[in-house]
């Protein structure tokens, strides 16, 4: 089967990128099954906590196993966080077909900060996303890199281009869904998934265009190196 992993930023479109996925009639998905794990080894204190630990396994061993057993669909879609998967002991990605998704980070840290409001470099992902696409080139395993901002553009040419590039067949039905909550969510959904219940497909939307608080404009040009190295190697529309 084909195990699908992919390695986002957080306030990116990746619960969206889920939603498409989930579309599809041989694809199975599963939302950050690290999670608990990350707040556990992490201690960081985010909306939900007690109830995602008590919701999700705690130890790496455990979730590890459930994604590398046996799978009904032929294809599994892991929605993962980056700074989730870097306090992994064995995250086992040469065995997996990785997506590295990015966003400007300017537009990550000012939605970010509608949650937390004092990210840290950590937090925002970037510099953890590309330490794993250097490790996975010099490993022989280069990932799909894919760049929301080209997503947004033209959902269809983009996601015909990252089926592709991932071996499966693109399925029209990736381009639309049913607005609301859905039963793959994870409980930390009331707390982060406001906007992405009202969507029904990939439509830019008015908050990504906010201003960013001029107290993070240091996180921004620490974050932005990054996330320049990485957009030459993206999908583009």
């Amino acid at each position: 089967m084909v195990r699908i992993n992919l390695i986002s930023s957080p306030r990116n479109i990746s619960t969206a990128l889920m939603y498409s996925f989930a579309q599809r009639p041989d694809t199975l998905v599963l939302d950050e099954p690290y999670y608990a794990n990350y707040l556990w080894r992490s201690g960081a204190d985010h909306p939900g906590k007690e109830q995602v630990m008590q919701q999700q396994p705690i130890d790496e061993a455990s979730v590890t196993a459930k994604i590398f057993g046996q799978w009904v669909n032929p294809v599994l879609f892991i929605k993962n966080m980056a700074h989730h998967m870097a306090l992994l002991e064995q995250p086992r990605l040469t065995e997996l077909t990785n997506i590295i998704f990015i966003r400007d980070p300017r537009q990550i840290i000012s939605s970010y900060v509608e949650v937390i409001s004092a990210p840290t470099l950590y937090d925002i992902g970037l510099a953890q996303i590309y330490s794993f696409f250097e490790s996975l080139q010099r490993a022989g395993h280069p990932p799909v890199v894919l760049d929301s901002g080209e997503l947004l553009k033209a959902p269809e040419t983009v996601l015909r281009a990252l089926c592709s590039k991932l071996d499966i067949n693109f399925s029209p039905s990736m381009l639309q869904w049913q607005p609301g909550p859905k039963p793959y969510d994870g409980c930390w959904a009331p707390y982060w998934y406001t906007s992405v219940h009202q969507s029904t497909g990939f439509t830019p939307q008015t908050t990504s265009q906010r201003d960013l608080p001029s107290r993070l404009l240091p996180l921004y040009e620490q974050a932005r190196p990054y996330y320049e190295k990485l957009v030459p190697f993206a999908i583009k529309a």
